[in-house]
């Protein structure tokens, strides 16, 4: 899989720009504010359908603009694709595939995969349970269509559960729920089964990168703490639908619903140690960037195509030896990393420098 250019038309604080990538490292020089993140940016819009940074579309649209352009070229396997991204500020985003406007982001997500790797992204280990969920459910989505279909129907009946308990007297929510619970049940088991392979998988992957990365006296181990216990589809369905009854009371106190797959976790430890609490930032800072690596790793066993590496700022935050540890790592893998320098001991690499939204010649 290979970006292999993007065209930005009033993107962030590009006004007119196209550029290309190569296969395998692609280094994205410039000093800050110069455009480099926005770039990176683009692409996961491309992919994802939003931003990572906002969930105001307005702002990705260049000041004193009506519209904001995004096209990206994709190489894969077996097909070249087009995408087209437009964010209006009266009309909202609309995206097309190939020349086919698309109804539903279901129709986008997937078809280019992309690993994004930021400072940020270590909120995905110390900070609340809903960031590592994003991290499965970004991943899984981008991995299984049948997943997101899933996750996106449960999504929308948690919202009927939780109206039916902001709109009607407890007689009538205890009597009516189990409509929406049923059928919540139903798309969870589904939801959980997948959740749990794919962190055992993920988890193995990982567990050999720090090896690698932080001795072989350190280890990692990732554990999914699941919403309802159960290996079996019909024991878990049975195992959540149950739960939700019991929880009636509670929730309609609570004025929302607190028991289900939107509430789940999976547990970080090294040596014993839960690294989402006790870890220190180098743990942590090691964590995310293996868990990262081993994301990739996942996409490619799974679907037999790497994806693409954005990776965001990030050697400035690691030292010498994970900086080498990630860049071996990548090998094979069309990479896009920015930074305001790029002095490491690499042969081969497609150097992109920017400076105020515009590619430049050294």
């Amino acid at each position: 899989m290979k970006v292999e250019k993007v065209i930005l038309q009033n993107f962030r604080n590009y006004s007119s720009q196209e550029i290309t990538f190569r296969d395998g490292l692609n280094v994205i020089c410039g000093l800050n504010a110069s455009g480099k993140t926005n770039l990176m940016e683009s692409i996961f819009v491309a992919a994802i359908g939003r931003s990572p940074r906002t969930k105001n579309e307005k702002e990705l649209i260049k000041m004193g603009e009506d519209k904001a352009y995004i096209h990206l070229f994709l190489e894969k396997k077996f097909r070249n694709h087009k995408i087209n991204v437009e964010i209006n500020r009266a009309e909202g985003k609309s995206i097309n595939v190939d020349g086919a406007k698309i109804s539903r982001l279901g129709e986008l997500i997937g078809l280019l995969t992309v690993v994004y790797f930021s400072p940020d992204e270590l909120k995905m280990i110390k900070e609340a349970p809903q960031e590592r969920r994003r991290f499965m459910d970004l991943s899984l989505s981008q991995e299984s269509k049948p997943y997101y279909v899933a996750l996106s129907k449960y999504n929308n009946l948690l919202q009927q559960r939780n109206k039916l308990i902001k709109t009607t007297d407890y007689a009538e929510f205890s009597q009516t729920a189990f409509i929406w619970e049923r059928q919540m049940a139903e798309v969870a088991a589904d939801i959980i089964l997948k959740r749990r392979s794919f962190i055992k998988k993920i988890g193995n992957i990982a567990n050999d990168y720090h090896f690698k990365i932080a001795g072989e006296n350190e280890d990692i181990t990732l554990v999914y703490e699941p919403c309802v216990e159960g290996e079996d589809r019909n024991v878990i369905r049975a195992a959540l639908e149950q739960k939700l009854e019991e929880s009636h009371e509670k929730d309609y106190e609570l004025g929302y619903t607190s028991v289900g797959v939107h509430r789940e976790d999976f547990n970080i430890t090294s040596k014993g140690i839960d690294l989402r609490k006790f870890g220190s930032q180098g743990q942590q800072r090691t964590a995310a960037l293996v868990i990262k690596l081993a994301e990739i790793e996942y996409y490619y066993k799974e679907s037999g195509e790497k994806p693409v590496l954005l990776l965001d700022d990030v050697l400035s935050e690691l030292d010498e030896r994970r900086r080498t540890a990630l860049l071996e790592a990548t090998a094979g893998t069309q990479t896009l990393i920015t930074c305001t320098e790029f002095n490491e001991n690499v042969s081969e690499y497609n150097k992109i420098v920017i400076s105020q939204g515009k590619r430049v010649e050294e």
